[in-house]
């Protein structure tokens, strides 16, 4: 592990209490599976919003498979890139009721085979539904953290997934995405970071380099 990486959990931890998995609405594998496609480039808060109606239409893996492409596309419209997502979600519950006896798959190597489905949905759905920590969640806050924090020098998300793989030991993993999740989402934000308010500022080549030294030239 990263010689800060257990003082970056902990402070984390210490901030988050509460924070156990991801924030997306669901009771089902397959509803989390939906949703999570769903999310990509788009809000969780956005799809918490219209996944209720969602999954009344459609309850069950049959329905997504014989679902009208027009009318899928219409209940999900309000997400990015949602004709894609509509197809990707279609194709993938056939497989699942084709190939899988309609239970969806619980290993990374099964589900990334799915349309639409990359390592980090398959993370999602493989740690929050069968508790089996395969890898490291890295959505756009995960990025954006593990390079400020100094854990990667890399941008493309399976290599910065292979970094932090490799600083945290396999239990940690689960708990390090949705910790950097949260702690994006409410602090180290994109843009205007809220670096006086942080707790991760004595581990942070980012502040350090960036925000004191602009304090020094002010």
């Amino acid at each position: 592990m990263s010689h800060r990486g257990p003082e970056i959990l902990e402070a984390l931890r210490r901030e988050y209490p509460g924070v156990r998995g991801t924030e997306l609405n669901y009771r089902t594998p397959l509803e989390l599976l939906v949703a999570t496609i769903l999310s990509a480039q788009t809000t969780d808060k956005q799809v918490n919003k219209i996944t209720p109606a969602l999954f009344k239409k459609y309850p069950n893996v049959e329905a997504y498979a014989d679902a009208d492409p027009e009318e899928l596309q219409e209940a999900i419209s309000s997400v990015n890139f949602y004709r894609n997502k509509a197809r990707y979600i279609q194709q993938s519950a056939q497989i699942i009721l084709d190939t899988y006896h309609g239970k969806v798959p619980d290993s990374m190597e099964e589900l990334v085979k799915l349309p639409g489905v990359s390592r980090k949905t398959a993370n999602v759905v493989l740690s929050n539904i069968y508790g089996r920590e395969e890898g490291v969640v890295v959505d756009t806050h995960v990025m954006r953290l593990s390079q400020r924090l100094g854990l990667t020098d890399h941008k493309n998300r399976d290599k910065i997934e292979r970094d932090l793989m490799a600083r945290f030991p396999r239990e940690e993993w689960f708990a390090l995405s949705n910790l950097l999740i949260a702690h994006g989402r409410q602090v180290c934000h994109a843009r205007n970071p809220q670096c006086q308010h942080c707790v991760l500022r004595k581990h942070c080549p980012h502040y350090a380099r960036v925000v004191l030294q602009k304090e020094k030239g002010a």
